[in-house]
């Protein structure tokens, strides 16, 4: 094995070294021969193959072989020049049978299928080799899209996946390798014609010169060589242009050329009688061989007939239907009717991103896009951060979107669209007066702020001039990740706090199978957690949160109440998420307030509420608003400090009106953090 290691490697050295060493006639001979098989082989491989990249070595053999050729070229001309016209018996052999004593027939043969070979099958491979490699390239966004969906989906696992990525780029290297490979063909054949004259005439000047013969005598040898030479360099060179445009166009398939042109062609029986009864009104013209058209119009006929009753009996056994509308719609009936089928429709992708045309190079790995690393990478930063595990989230492309935008979908529907301009860059100006590049005007579609899109040419002077400066992928990663953070709460599934119950297992298998489900069950869990998560809580501390619950579950009922206990036990986290430098700049809310609100509140069997009047709602959300809009400079996120009896009351309150707002009691700030209060929420 360790001898077949290296041996293309010795086979390209060994060609290097046919343009130099001068050899025998009868190795000459035996290198005809080997070149003219090796010819034969490519062809019937690339006849029998079921897709171009069964075969995807056919470029750099392509180079090889036309390698091999010109160094057979040289090495016959050196035999022609030096021996009298005599290059082996190969080439006499074709030399004598070509030209059969008429040197200028022979020359018009060997041009004839030059010209062939240069014009027709060389000239054709070439523009589809070039047409089948920007096709390629142009869909492999597309292609990459589609792959991603079937993983995120559940149709392929990983492995498969891989595969298919590389299978698709492969595909776009074949291609465009072939498209470079078609030209070592065409200039083969110029160094065919060119060989020839050389042969031709050099032959002739060497043999006058060295007084070998008459001119007659002369040119019938050297005539006899050249049209040998040529013809034996030019048909292995014919056979491998004829296997360049086959590989070229042939489309994958599940079966070889061989089949597919045979179930194909002789698919209808019906086009075969037609075309006997076209070949029979031939044998009318006078003049016409009629006992050849006759004989051809019989033999198409009988293929016809024969072929008509082999496909009759398959059709009445399979009972194979006519390709109609009606047809479609029976086959189409039959799937549902298996009810498994139609269930299949009812799933919905809990995050899915739908791209414009002009944004696939953006989130096709294949083209260098960093889309699918950077979600990755949010889905851990969130991890860590919140505790919780981002869904998967499902990329496909959309003819409905405008080529530029996006949209994100969380269960089946649309919660947030954006533009985007790939060769842009997203601009924030560091204050309004301070606005001095020109670009196009918009907003950011994560936060509302208003922006402007500017040209590669402007990120200087824009950095210089102290802007923001935001690339397409992180504008819509940002996007993606404030759309997650808002609606974590919507993403947390049963399924997924069995994931985070089967995680803390691992670590602490008695306290789970303590608390689960003697006095915490499952859905309680993921209630208190849904409302962690809707105020921005972190879940990471579920050991934490599973002990408050089972302290405090089987004696309150209510899940809201349930929730204030959790977060008062995640006090830490908490004052770490919402407190800068240690300190936590706040509202705080007037006793009268809170002492109205506790008023205002009724107790049912199923939970409480706050039932305010609006008139008083009015006020509080006034001196709020009030409030608010003093410290919207100093802060950027505004929280509310209320006593731990009134907070969830008054978060409910304000959500109706600013939702963004954090709402958190005393109990929840941890000792060691500074409070400082910035203003006050009372009504007179």
């Amino acid at each position: 094995m360790k001898l077949f290691n290296n041996a293309v490697s010795a086979l390209v050295v060994a060609i290097i070294f046919l343009l130099i060493i001068p050899l025998p006639t009868f190795v000459l001979d035996l290198m005809f021969i080997i070149n003219l098989a090796l010819s034969f082989v490519i062809l019937l491989t690339t006849l029998n193959i079921k897709e171009p990249l069964e075969f995807s070595i056919f470029p750099s053999l392509l180079l090889m072989t036309t390698l091999f050729r010109i160094a057979l070229n040289v090495s016959s001309t050196r035999k022609i020049l030096t021996n009298h016209g005599d290059a082996g018996a190969v080439i006499k052999t074709f030399g004598e049978f070509v030209v059969q004593g008429n040197v200028i027939v022979g020359f018009i043969i060997f041009l004839i299928l030059v010209l062939v070979q240069f014009i027709v099958i060389t000239k054709g491979s070439e523009r589809v080799a070039e047409v089948s490699a920007r096709f390629t390239l142009d869909a492999m966004p597309g292609k990459q899209m589609a792959i991603d969906a079937d993983l995120n989906s559940g149709v392929i696992d990983e492995e498969q996946a891989r595969k298919r990525r590389l299978d698709i780029q492969r595909s776009s290297d074949f291609f465009g390798s072939m498209d470079g490979a078609t030209k070592f063909v065409k200039g083969d054949s110029i160094l065919s014609i060119i060989t020839t004259f050389v042969n031709l005439i050099g032959g002739f000047l060497v043999g006058m010169i060295n007084g070998e013969g008459s001119m007659t005598e002369l040119l019938q040898i050297y005539a006899i060589s050249t049209v040998g030479d040529g013809l034996m360099s030019q048909i292995p060179s014919l056979i491998i242009s004829v296997a360049t445009g086959m590989i070229v166009t042939h489309s994958s398939s599940d079966f070889s050329l061989n089949d597919d042109v045979t179930k194909q062609f002789l698919s209808q029986p019906r086009v075969l009688m037609l075309a006997s009864g076209a070949m029979a009104c031939l044998s009318l013209l006078p003049g016409f061989p009629v006992v050849q058209v006759l004989t051809v119009s019989v033999f198409l006929f009988s293929m016809g007939l024969l072929l008509s009753r082999r496909v009759m009996p398959r059709v009445a056994a399979e009972e194979t239907p006519q390709l109609t509308p009606s047809t479609e719609l029976t086959s189409e009936a039959e799937f549902y009717r298996n009810i498994d089928n139609v269930y299949g429709l009812l799933n919905i992708e809990q995050v899915e991103m739908q791209f414009g045309y002009s944004l696939l190079p953006l989130v096709d790995a294949g083209n260098g896009g960093s889309f699918l690393d950077r979600v990755v990478m949010f889905r851990k930063q969130f991890a860590i951060e919140m505790g919780m595990v981002v869904p998967t989230v499902k990329l496909t492309d959309s003819g409905q979107l405008n080529p530029n935008q996006y949209a994100i979908r969380l269960k089946g529907e649309e919660v947030a669209r954006g533009d985007i301009l790939v060769d842009h860059f997203l601009a924030l100006a560091p204050s309004e007066s301070e606005d001095v590049i020109d670009g196009i005007e918009t907003v950011d579609p994560a936060f509302g702020i208003p922006a402007k899109w500017i040209s590669e040419d402007k990120k200087i002077k824009a950095e210089m001039s102290g802007y923001t400066l935001i690339d397409p992928v992180s504008v819509i990663i940002t996007h993606l990740s404030e759309i997650i953070r808002r609606y974590a709460y919507e993403l947390l599934n049963r399924q997924e706090v069995n994931n985070m119950i089967a995680n803390l297992r691992k670590t602490n298998e008695a306290m789970v199978n303590d608390t689960i489900p003697n006095l915490v069950s499952v859905g309680d869990l993921q209630k208190v957690l849904c409302n962690l998560l809707r105020e921005n809580v972190p879940v990471r501390d579920l050991e934490t949160i599973l002990e408050t619950m089972a302290d405090y579950a089987p004696t309150i009922k209510d899940i809201d109440m349930l929730t204030e206990y959790v977060r008062q036990a995640l006090k830490r986290t908490i004052s770490r998420r919402f407190a800068e430098a240690g300190q936590i700049k706040v509202i705080t809310l007037d006793a009268n307030v809170e002492n109205l609100i506790m008023g205002a509140v009724k107790r049912t069997e199923s939970g409480s509420y706050l039932a305010l009047d609006t008139k008083t709602i009015q006020r509080i959300i006034a001196s709020a608003n009030q409030e608010l809009s003093k410290i919207k400079d100093l802060v950027q996120n505004p929280i509310v400090l209320t006593s731990p009896i009134v907070r969830v009351y008054f978060k409910k309150l304000v959500d109706q009106f600013y939702p963004d707002t954090v709402v958190l009691s005393f109990n929840e700030v941890d000792g060691n953090t500074q409070i400082q209060a910035l203003g006050a929420i009372a009504i007179d």
